[in-house]
């Protein structure tokens, strides 16, 4: 595809989720009419897509895996197969009230920003915490075992610039993400956000939270339910904590 045409590739990955990716669909239809993107979507498990696949109105592209991969290796795959000039990795339970994509993109070059995410709120209404400080085991264990901690960042009118996003919504310019060689493949699923953020960090790059950008997350919590979902949780942020990357966001940490 001509890349002067597609200023925005949207990779949505299923597990079997072609409901919910049929409703996110339709909101893009609805909402975002203007923005010139593409939707890429991999099918992670033996599928059909959504019913309105064959007449969505946008460029679109199938990918599908012989066996499952993890949640980087499966967007990596589709930014490698994509054409926009910014990368979105999209969770299939996020629901569109109205475009992000024009704040974002506005915020993303006014802040000369490597990533920007849109504020994201709960079917609740309620604010998430999908901004935060980067994770240490201290303030994981004060997180489990002490009292109830106020949000890391407050979210205002005004641009913020937290340590890492969550993986739910991420808007990347194409840039960056081939400067940081995309998501660590190593980690299956969990904390791949938490590390290509901190690389961006360590590269120099900026992140930020686009207030005036907003989508309702539908979170499914399964790690909060699920043994096999808890050890790939466990797994990761161990993985992270014994990395590298976490090594060298220490050593700058300190005075």
């Amino acid at each position: 595809m001509d890349r002067s045409a597609v200023d925005i590739s949207i990779s949505v990955v299923s597990h079997g989720q072609r409901e919910l990716i049929g409703m996110l669909m339709l909101d893009l239809q609805a909402h975002c009419a203007d923005a010139r993107f593409e939707l890429i979507l991999t099918l992670n498990i033996g599928e059909e897509p959504p019913d309105n696949w064959a007449n969505f109105s946008q460029p679109n592209r199938l990918i599908r895996n012989p066996e499952p991969r993890g949640f980087g290796e499966n967007h990596n795959q589709a930014f490698s197969q994509s054409a926009g000039r910014l990368f979105c990795v999209l969770n299939p339970d996020i629901r569109l009230t109205a475009d992000p994509f024009a704040a974002l993109h506005k915020c993303l070059d006014g802040l000369a920003a490597a990533l920007v995410a849109p504020v994201v709120v709960g079917v609740d209404g309620r604010t998430e915490e999908s901004a935060r400080l980067f994770p240490s085991p201290l303030r994981i264990a004060r997180r489990v075992f002490g009292p109830s901690l106020r949000a890391d960042y407050a979210i205002s009118d005004q641009p913020l610039y937290p340590d890492w996003v969550g993986g739910m919504f991420m808007l990347f310019s194409r840039e960056a993400f081939e400067q940081v060689k995309g998501f660590d493949e190593r980690y299956f699923l969990y904390y791949e956000d938490v590390d290509i953020c901190a690389r961006l960090r360590l590269m120099g790059h900026q992140i930020a939270v686009c207030p005036q950008a907003q989508v309702i997350h539908c979170a499914q919590r399964r790690s909060h339910r699920s043994a096999r979902y808890l050890v790939w949780h466990f797994t990761s942020m161990t993985r992270f904590f014994l990395s590298s990357v976490y090594r060298q966001l220490s050593q700058r940490a300190r005075p």
